[in-house]
């Protein structure tokens, strides 16, 4: 992405260093354009400042749709918070929110920050053919909760591998329900699937039943006659 800045100074050399020195670049990183020469004038009247434009490329940035809706959103409900994102390794993108009134933000039980999620996310991801995944958090109250979502997976599907049936967990949203998908994707004996509408949509853990192993030793008909 082509970006600019604009810089007056006395002379065409201090605007240009004022620029790179605010961009932290070199001259070789930029493009100088001169929009006004710097002229002296006659005994200093009619002087004039100089004014250039420095074009420089800079990454796109991938999360721009999130900082965008996002930081409408909460300026929308009257919030001020700092927005760090970062890729997560399952493939999708953390979220954390820091600031004054996060109590406002995480809501009740949780449910305004699970809304601003899900309105981020269905924001971002609509009419987008690769979804991204987002979670949002803050103080740390998503990580808490995700830790007692995967406590409760995994006792879901020791009860399962127990008593040989399928089970179903409470009402969960989207991500909730991804969280408990992710947990019990790997363990052995147990898948799982959702089912129902909004907002009752939830997880089923189903009892996998093991192959029988086939006897390589089993006697022909001639050895049994």
């Amino acid at each position: 992405m082509l970006k600019t800045l604009e810089k007056t100074a006395k002379t065409e050399e201090e605007a240009i260093a004022a620029a790179l020195a605010e961009l932290g670049m070199d001259r070789d990183d930029v493009s100088v354009e001169i929009v006004e020469r710097s002229k002296s004038g006659f005994l200093g009247i009619g002087a004039q400042d100089a004014t250039i434009r420095v074009s420089y490329e800079v990454p796109d940035d991938p999360y721009a749709g999130i900082r965008s809706f996002l930081g409408g959103l909460l300026e929308h409900m009257g919030v001020t918070a700092e927005m760090e994102i970062t890729p997560r390794d399952n493939g999708g993108v953390q979220v954390i929110l820091s600031g004054e009134k996060m109590g406002d933000v995480i809501g009740r039980h949780g449910e305004t920050l699970d809304a601003i999620q899900h309105l981020t996310s269905y924001a971002v991801n609509h009419g987008s053919e690769k979804r991204m995944n987002i979670s949002i958090d803050t103080e740390g109250y998503r990580a808490r909760q995700e830790e007692r979502l995967v406590r409760m997976a995994q006792k879901m599907a020791a009860r399962v591998l127990k008593y040989k049936r399928e089970m179903r967990m409470e009402p969960m949203n989207s991500y909730e329900r991804h969280v408990v998908h992710t947990a019990l994707q790997d363990v052995e004996g147990v898948s799982t699937t959702s089912v129902g509408v909004e907002p009752y949509r939830r997880v089923v853990v189903l009892y996998e039943r093991p192959e029988k192993p086939q006897n390589t030793n089993k006697p022909t008909s001639r050895e049994w006659s």
